[in-house]
């Protein structure tokens, strides 16, 4: 079964003094693009948590983010006393007279105002957020195969048109053969010339086989079954899934430089049509 590489996980925890939240978000890539948003506390467990997250999620630009929002009543950001005192001591000798508050509005915005104490990490918060970690990312799997499935209904639709279009085309095959020959024959009524009847029926026989699409037709049937056989396989890609409708493509095109003939070039047009919304819902597979 397919799996999109579009998809969404969010999970959150209560911790005694903060709230945890885990995002994780992912649009198509050609490869993983995985950027980690998260607390300086939490940075050393990065490269860690990038490993986790490339083996579960393997392709897309993901964007994995860790949000703290503290719910306790001391915090680890101080206001450096000592400094702002003396910010506000040498503001005074520039200018005596300014008011105190707003003395006080520019010494806390100045460098080393504040200075934040350091937590250690705890390794048991570390563990319950690592499960919560879990929560989010089992979350934007179930998101990628709930898309996957919608991007499978999407693909067997679109098949399913390109067979109808190239049945349609097979069934003017006769007349458009028909129209071949009348068209020769009418040309050479007009050079008003005799003509060997035999070395002309050769000669269109040649000319008909060049413009024959029944190979075509085969092999674009056998990539169509290929690529619903994939899709519904254990080993369903979107690069395996890409490669496939090149071959698609070739096949189609092929079959409207030989068609030769007004509605078929149409039918072969509507398939190149539903063909390329294949090839942009493919993008997203994973």
């Amino acid at each position: 079964m397919i799996q999109s590489m579009t998809g969404f996980g969010k999970a959150s925890l209560h911790l005694p003094n903060k709230k945890i939240t885990v995002e994780v978000k992912s649009l198509n890539s050609k490869g993983l693009d995985l950027n980690v948003r998260m607390p300086s506390l939490y940075r050393e467990m990065e490269l860690g948590l990038r490993t986790q997250l490339a083996s579960r999620l393997e392709r897309g630009k993901v964007d994995f983010s860790i949000f703290i929002e503290s719910t306790a009543e001391q915090t680890t950001t101080k206001v450096n006393a000592p400094i702002v005192r003396a910010y506000i001591s040498q503001l005074k000798d520039i200018y005596p007279a300014a008011d105190e508050t707003e003395l006080m509005k520019m010494a806390v915005r100045m460098p080393d105002a504040v200075k934040i104490e350091r937590d250690e990490i705890d390794e048991n918060d570390w563990i319950e957020i690592q499960a919560v970690i879990e929560e989010a990312v089992q979350n934007i799997l179930t998101f990628r195969k709930d898309e996957g499935a919608s991007l499978e209904k999407e693909f067997q639709l679109r098949i399913g048109n390109i067979r109808q279009y190239m049945t349609e085309a097979l069934a003017l095959d006769p007349e458009r053969v028909q129209a071949i020959k009348d068209r020769l024959q009418t040309a050479i009524a007009e050079l008003q010339v005799n003509v060997d009847e035999n070395r002309f029926e050769q000669e269109l026989i040649y000319y008909l086989e060049k413009l024959d699409i029944t190979e075509e037709k085969v092999r674009l049937t056998n990539h169509l079954d290929y690529f619903l056989e994939t899709i519904n396989g254990t080993e369903a890609n979107g690069r395996k899934l890409g490669f496939i409708t090149q071959e698609m493509g070739r096949e189609i095109n092929t079959m409207g430089s030989k068609s030769n003939h007004a509605q078929m070039q149409k039918l072969v047009v509507q398939m190149k049509d539903e063909l390329e919304k294949i090839k942009e819902q493919v993008l997203n597979v994973l």
